[in-house]
């Protein structure tokens, strides 16, 4: 491991290692990997819950095996006086995935699971397009992934 990761030892960061491979392991299968009981394997993720090391738990979803099988991303230039609103408005749209203010030409770029072309288009038009103070938008449909990551940081 070569991260410094403050206020953490290294079974901390191991824990954390299993958990972002499987966060539903059980704390006895965690424990036998760490060499824990289950109960001092409960207490570290507890504690580290509380610090909010761990933000929460939760389930990744195929975007494709629900429907969704475009992933678009969009470039989207707001006026400044604008960005707070329209950030805000596409991070509560179901089909937004993620929401990022970026430096560059940029300010916006957006990540959507969508249906299919038609499903893109009615996002387009209802969802970016009909907000104020949008600039430009430019799309980029994903054609492969060579590497993702969901869930935040990845430990090792």
């Amino acid at each position: 491991m070569t991260a410094n990761f403050e206020g953490l030892d290294s079974v901390d960061v191991r824990l954390l290692e299993l958990l972002a491979e499987n966060s539903r392991t059980s704390y006895a299968d965690l424990g036998r990997a760490l060499n824990l009981t289950r109960g001092a394997v409960r207490d570290r993720v507890r504690a580290l819950v509380e610090r909010r090391v761990i933000e929460r738990f939760t389930v990744v979803v195929d975007p494709k095996k629900v429907g969704r099988s475009v992933s678009a991303f969009f470039e989207i230039d707001v006026e400044p006086r604008h960005l707070t609103a329209v950030a805000a408005k596409l991070a509560t749209n179901p089909d937004v995935q993620s929401v990022n203010q970026m430096t560059g030409p940029s300010t916006l770029h957006v990540h959507a699971a969508l249906k299919d072309g038609t499903d893109l288009e009615r996002f387009l038009r209802e969802s970016v397009y009909s907000l104020n103070g949008i600039t430009m938008v430019r799309s980029y449909i994903l054609l492969r992934s060579f590497k993702a990551k969901m869930g935040g940081l990845r430990i090792s």
